[in-house]
């Protein structure tokens, strides 16, 4: 008589994968409509939370579904290595911010002068929702973040202020940065300036007709599509640069200040970033203040040479 024998099945295995699949699917709809939509930063951070619990209860149950199998051979390890992976993006996410979360410090504002820094123009508005910010700045955070980042300080470049907020300007470009406030700046050059003569009644100029003129004068260049509007300084010595930035990947939303002041023959460029939401930015707004500071070194040194 053949004797045969009969798996059971793990009921757990089966609902984990389930599981992992609503979890990961949660979480794939929630980070682009945070990204690329509508979904506000508070809301995306609880939908991550919430699709991170379900991938929790999934991870379990396939915990469960892996003993069960090894134990009494049951079916469904395969279901439970399927969950294990549909876990992994949602909870690899959580467990990483968590991380930084303990590892930084509890900064939502970082400075590159810790003493006098850049005040913004515009002060910052969002609607915070359950992630609320302190109010103010207190000094003990300037000494927390002057702890936690010693060498985040403002850079001096040769030049005056005119040439280096040129290249500020471009980098905050290339950095994503869009501004949307300025001050120091008056506007646009004109094209004749006030008490400059006009180019028709320049010293030595003739009445000679014009079919006498030479007829192979050069015709001059347009301006480069990418070239800066010219512009001129209200002579306080000082321009600020305020805008926005988000991050590559998340989007998560900073605002940013930039501030030149002219010193003799050099300029001082500091930078203030400030997260939105939460009082822990997880050290992302040094990181975007020295990737400014870097870049602009690199475009500084790039004029310097040519």
């Amino acid at each position: 008589m053949t004797v045969r024998f009969v798996r059971p099945v793990s009921h757990a295995a089966y609902l984990s994968r389930y599981l992992g699949f609503a979890a990961l699917a949660l979480f794939l709809i929630a980070a682009p409509l945070h990204r690329f939509g509508p979904l506000t930063t508070p809301d995306f951070v609880s939908l991550t939370l919430i699709s991170a619990a379900i991938a929790t209860v999934a991870l379990l149950l396939a915990i469960i579904g892996l003993q069960r199998l090894w134990s009494v051979g049951a079916k469904g390890g395969l279901w439970s290595l399927s969950a294990l992976l549909l876990c992994a993006i949602p909870l690899g996410t959580i467990a990483f911010g968590a991380f930084l979360y303990w590892q930084k410090p509890q900064l939502y504002d970082v400075s590159t002068d810790i003493v006098d820094a850049p005040n913004w123009l515009s002060i910052p508005t969002a609607n915070q929702q359950w992630l609320p910010r302190p109010a103010i700045v207190s000094k003990a955070d300037r000494d927390m973040q002057a702890a936690a980042y010693p060498s985040l300080a403002g850079h001096r470049y040769e030049g005056a202020i005119d040439r280096v907020y040129t290249a500020a300007r471009k980098v905050a470009k290339a950095q994503r940065i869009r501004i949307a406030h300025t001050q120091g700046l008056i506007g646009s050059l004109p094209d004749v300036q006030p008490g400059m003569p006009r180019q028709d009644q320049t010293e030595g100029a003739t009445d000679t007709p014009i079919e006498e003129l030479p007829t192979n004068v050069p015709v001059p260049l347009a301006r480069p599509a990418d070239a800066p509007a010219p512009t001129f300084f209200d002579g306080s010595g000082v321009v600020m640069l305020q805008g926005e930035t988000r991050t590559l990947i998340w989007g998560l939303r900073f605002d940013v200040i930039i501030r030149l002041r002219e010193d003799t023959e050099t300029t001082l460029v500091d930078v203030r970033v400030a997260s939105r939401f939460g009082p822990n930015d997880l050290g992302m707004g040094a990181e975007i203040a020295e990737a400014y500071l870097d870049a602009l070194d690199a475009e500084m040194q790039g004029l310097n040479d040519n």
